[in-house]
């Protein structure tokens, strides 16, 4: 019989960003969630396209997951705090840079009087970002190499109950896509079910590794 005590439980699951070197990993988080943030704010300006788009670009569920998603790729909870702080902060970067890009329909405004009035109107979303980026990309940890139910549920939440938390909170809005809602709470729901058929399947797995030994 094998010792079991000197056994760490649940035991730890690698990942497959563990094989790249960290820089890169990073340099790839830094691109994908620059991209995100900007390409969010440039939909919520497609409003001759509907209501959706709008819509679609004030959800914040979206601004948890990407961290959570990144926060995955690391084995330790340090580096997966700051990969999810680099993550949320590049995606605030150009999401606030396209309000002063021509890309909408304007002009450069590059000027240190924009980017202050860009920082105190978003104070809120900024000083929000340094308390969830580092949080979801610890839980993206746990749940990678824990399988942690914590995570599971704090991310598929994020999404299932968020149209509910904005009605209730009086911010949603008359000519706001439900069909976007509607979405939102399906992802909401497959992902839960994701979690929870892999959660039972590692345990599953792990458990009968320990009897073997």
């Amino acid at each position: 019989m094998g010792r079991t005590g000197a056994r760490s439980w649940p035991p730890r699951v690698s990942t497959v960003c563990s094989r790249f070197p960290a820089p890169v990993v990073l340099l790839v988080a830094v691109v994908v969630s620059f991209g995100f943030g900007s390409g969010d704010q440039y939909l919520g300006s497609l409003v001759s396209l509907g209501s959706w788009t709008k819509t679609l670009s004030l959800l914040s569920a979206p601004w948890l997951v990407l961290p959570f998603a990144f926060g995955c790729s690391q084995l330790r909870a340090s580096r997966a705090a700051i990969t999810g702080l680099v993550v949320t902060m590049s995606a605030l970067v150009g999401y606030l840079l396209m309000f002063m890009c021509p890309f909408e329909g304007g002009g450069w405004n590059l000027n240190l009087h924009e980017a202050r009035g860009l920082f105190l109107s978003n104070t809120l979303n900024i000083f929000g970002g340094l308390v969830t980026g580092p949080l979801y990309g610890f839980l993206g940890q746990r749940w990678q190499t824990r399988r942690a139910w914590t995570s599971a549920a704090l991310v598929a939440g994020a999404l299932c109950f968020e149209p509910f938390a904005l009605t209730v909170a009086g911010r949603a809005f008359p000519g706001e896509s439900t069909t976007v809602w509607t979405f939102e709470i399906i992802a909401g729901i497959a992902m839960a079910a994701y979690f929870l058929v892999a959660a039972i399947a590692y345990r599953r797995r792990h458990s009968s590794l320990v009897v073997r030994s």
